[in-house]
């Protein structure tokens, strides 16, 4: 958020933010309102430290539960005895006026990187202070099914009469407990996906879709647009000393325009040339007991075929359960690396608990992961290919995984083989599967949803090869700008979501330079991806 008295030098602030692909607002007043409303990232302040107005918005932003942790960047028109007050005001930097574009924007993304692993760590500290209670009764609750499973087999030598009451005894304790053993697992996927679920899903993924329908390029073509029509019936009614400036301002957004348009042209070509060789990861993972060797169960069924659940409508689930066995479906893009059948993707897609805080715990106390299932579904192919780990990277968060692609006839996508392919401001393109299945089921219709819950029985497998079978599996495109070029990562703004990681990153060029692996929610600029010369290390020669 640019917040500036002066209009040319807050919209000459704001064009520096946006060429650069942030996210601008501008206000021309200080105003703690229209910061809390627009909720930004990071406030760029122009002020004079000794100006009260100036001071005002500083001590009202910091002092604010609510935006104290926004870091504001002040551009001060003084000398370094003003920057210093600036400084101890509570601004996290302050620049002289005028200001140099490149220096704005370093500075702008290194408030942003602390400000990012200062979110992070709070928000770590957050969920581990919420999921704490839930974690002592998983492994109280485990310990104690791990226990009465020795009591009952000890039992049974005992005598038969024993042992049956020992069952039924266990069988009802089991129910009772069921519902705070395995809670912090089912929540997060329930393996079982009713007509009613699917229909949820599906309304809650065209909402997304709906709220917004159209890609970051496209909404900012439309704004360029409308700017350039105003600057035009601007010129057309104003007196000769004005037209001048107008006109340079116009050039500008008709420079802009161009420039979005060239980049729409190489994005239609990239997505034309890979979609196909892009897929949707799906992952079914189960869970075992160490010590005994069980498998997670739901409790029972429901003449629904619904699991059964308790008075908080949590599904009951033991290791002795009825049910089917509980299984976490994760989900993941791939893209096709090699003609031998090579996926790359992120070593969190290939094993979904990896670097998990919500699992972590939990698996450290008797119950370990085992995937059932890894299956990549290609865009127009009318089924799953299974496909096996075959190699992850010890340093990066990327993996390979192998199938047999060559009934596909699909190509391999061109990987960049130079560092310098990747240019700070320079356009990209990203490929993949943001929200997965709701996605998905979004683009489907009612009908289409009632046919594919009737004919997968609630099986999440069955479910995505009823959506292949319909060819509804295709990825999603996003436009966006590169903002930033690190060692081990690469920052830009092509929107994403989960579902989305292990998706190819395009440059102009058509080549992958990266894969997508990590977001920040309500940043314009908070997309990472690895560059590919990590997944380029694990394929065979």
């Amino acid at each position: 958020m640019v917040v500036a008295v002066e209009d040319g030098l807050r919209d000459g602030i704001a064009a520096t933010l946006s060429d650069a692909g942030f996210e601008v607002s501008t206000e021309s007043g200080y105003g703690i309102k229209a910061v809390a409303e627009f909720d930004p990232e990071l406030i760029v302040l122009v002020g004079n430290p000794r100006q009260l107005n100036c001071c005002d918005l500083l001590s009202q932003v910091k002092s604010s539960e609510h935006t104290q942790y926004i870091p504001v960047v002040m551009l001060s028109p003084e000398g370094s005895g003003e920057r210093a007050r600036g400084l101890d005001l509570g601004a996290n930097d302050v620049l002289s006026l005028p200001f140099d574009p490149q220096e704005l924007l370093s500075r702008v993304r290194l408030q942003l990187r602390s400000k990012h692993d200062a979110d992070e760590l709070r928000d770590r500290l957050r969920v581990v202070e919420e999921s704490r209670t839930a974690n002592r009764q998983v492994v109280a609750a485990v310990d104690d099914e791990r226990r009465m499973l020795r009591v009952g087999g000890l039992a049974i030598f005992i005598v038969l009469i024993a042992a049956a009451i020992v069952a039924l005894l266990f069988f009802r304790r089991t129910q009772q407990q069921s519902t705070s053993v395995y809670a912090a697992i089912t929540h997060l996927q329930a393996g079982i996906l009713t007509q009613r679920q699917l229909m949820e899903r599906s309304r809650a993924g065209r909402g997304l879709v709906e709220r917004d329908p159209s890609p970051a390029g496209s909404r900012q073509s439309v704004e360029l647009q409308h700017e350039s029509e105003r600057l035009r019936a601007k010129i057309a009614i104003s007196r000769t000393n004005e037209a001048s400036v107008l006109q340079s301002q116009l050039q500008i957004v008709e420079g802009r325009l161009q420039k979005l348009e060239t980049e729409s042209t190489f994005a239609e070509t990239t997505i034309k040339s890979y979609e196909a060789s892009i897929c949707l990861i799906h992952v079914a993972v189960a869970f075992r007991d160490r010590a005994t060797g069980l498998s997670l169960h739901y409790a029972a069924l429901t003449s629904n075929g619904e699991p059964t659940v308790d008075e908080n409508n949590n599904p009951l689930v033991s290791l002795t359960g009825s049910g089917p066995e509980v299984h976490l479906d994760a989900f993941g893009t791939g893209f096709l690396a090699s003609r031998s059948g090579e996926i790359l993707t992120n070593h969190h897609v290939a094993e979904p608990w990896w670097q998990s805080d919500e699992l972590r715990k939990m698996l450290g106390h008797g119950l370990e992961p085992t995937i059932i299932e890894m299956t990549a579904y290609f865009p127009g192919f009318p089924r799953g290919v299974a496909v096996k780990t075959e190699n992850i990277s010890p340093s990066a968060d990327v993996a390979v995984l192998h199938g047999n692609v060559s009934m596909l006839g699909i190509e391999a996508i061109a990987l960049a083989d130079r560092r310098r392919s990747v240019v700070s401001g320079a356009p990209v393109v990203l490929l993949g599967y943001p929200t997965a299945l709701d996605a998905i089921l979004a683009r489907a219709g009612a009908e289409t949803l009632r046919s594919v819950a009737s004919a997968s029985h609630g099986d999440s497998k069955q479910v995505m090869e009823e959506l292949a079978h319909r060819r509804l599996i295709r990825p999603i495109a996003t436009q966006g700008h590169i903002g930033d070029v690190l060692p081990d990562k690469i920052v830009y703004d092509a929107q994403t979501a989960s579902g989305g990681s292990g998706g190819p990153l395009f440059n102009s060029e058509g080549k992958v330079i990266g894969i997508n692996f990590a977001m920040l929610p309500r940043f314009g600029g908070s997309n990472f991806a690895i560059p590919v010369g990590y997944g380029k290390d694990l394929l065979k020669p």
